[in-house]
């Protein structure tokens, strides 16, 4: 049965604690904001494109990113702002990618509408670039294998399932969640891997993320 298979190497489950710091790079307009985007760090790229992502987890998800969200609710350019909120961040597996995903919808905007590059914000509205810094902490948790791996699932802070689903795929670049690349890797189940894989976390909160993945688990332990 898997959830006797012993694992190569223990899963080991991490947490982190997030901060938020600026950088003193604002925008007005749109130009601004695309030399801001081209130029920041990854870690400022991921602050603006999941922190609103982070918050709203815990209730709903599906919320826009921050440049969507300035662009539509300050300089009310709404065919802009729609085309970065479509982004699906779930088809990036590096914030690189991500970033040049944005520059060219935003190029591309402001080459089919030349005049939205003369609409400023006021300085009270300006857009300012915000870097997400994250400090990674061990839980004390460690799983052998998929049944120990599941009660620990059930009982660890939110804050380590989106560590090890959100910022191990996109920000270490793993390509996929630590979960399926553990299972995959230390206990050979691709099948189980892959079904975990699957699951959209995007469309989740991390509550039923949690259940979800716990869910395809025991199904397989049974």
């Amino acid at each position: 049965m898997d959830n006797l298979t012993r694992a190569r190497e223990p899963f080991r489950f991490y947490t982190r604690l997030n901060i938020s710091e600026l950088t003193g790079i604002k925008a007005v307009n749109l130009e601004q904001l695309l030399e801001g985007i081209r130029g920041v760090s990854g870690a400022c790229i991921y602050h603006h494109t999941h922190r609103l992502l982070q918050q709203h987890l815990y209730l709903s998800p599906e919320p826009p990113n921050d440049f969507s969200y300035w662009i539509r609710e300050v300089l009310g350019e709404d065919g802009l702002a729609e085309k970065l909120a479509s982004i699906d961040i779930l088809q990036f597996s590096t914030i690189r990618s991500l970033r040049d995903n944005i520059i060219c919808a935003i190029e591309e905007y402001i080459k089919e509408k030349p005049l939205s590059k003369l609409k400023f914000s006021s300085e009270d509205e300006a857009f300012h670039f915000i870097k997400s810094r994250s400090f990674i902490f061990s839980t004390g948790y460690i799983a052998y294998d998929l049944k120990e791996f599941v009660e620990i699932l059930k009982k660890i802070t939110i804050d380590s399932i989106y560590f090890h689903i959100f910022e191990a795929r996109l920000r270490l670049e793993k390509k996929t969640n630590d979960f399926s690349l553990w299972i995959r890797e230390s206990l050979g189940n691709h099948k189980l891997a892959l079904k975990i894989e699957h699951v959209d976390p995007y469309t989740r909160t991390l509550e039923d993320l949690r259940k979800t993945i716990v869910n395809i688990v025991e199904k397989e332990i049974v």
